[in-house]
């Protein structure tokens, strides 16, 4: 069981100077976006549900809003064909080719 690192290992010393190996489960870290990497709002660590656990627009739980409008922005002026997608950063091709797919 513990030779997952799921579970951080500490170093402790007892009172009779014996070196052991006390074993504590990780904490979650806070969901972060893909794009910018800002901390993500509206997502709890502990869901009580599917609902609860994410956004429900596009991209809920992987971009933030700022980076989502961007996308949806740049996937919009890729379809009119006033941008091609080589004028886009590798970063955010990904995320605007699933929109244009959509």
């Amino acid at each position: 069981m513990h030779r997952s690192r799921s579970f951080r290992r500490l170093d402790r010393v007892t009172p009779k100077n014996k070196h052991v190996i006390h074993y504590k489960r990780k904490s979650n870290s806070l969901p972060h976006c893909a794009i910018c990497s800002s901390e993500l709002n509206g997502i709890s660590l502990r869901p009580r549900g599917k609902s609860t656990a994410t956004n429900s627009r596009k991209f809920g739980g992987v971009l933030c809003s700022a980076c989502t409008g961007k996308v949806i922005k740049l996937a919009s002026r890729i379809e009119q064909g006033e941008m091609k997608l080589n004028d886009i950063s590798i970063v955010d091709r990904a995320f605007v080719l699933q929109m244009i797919s959509h």
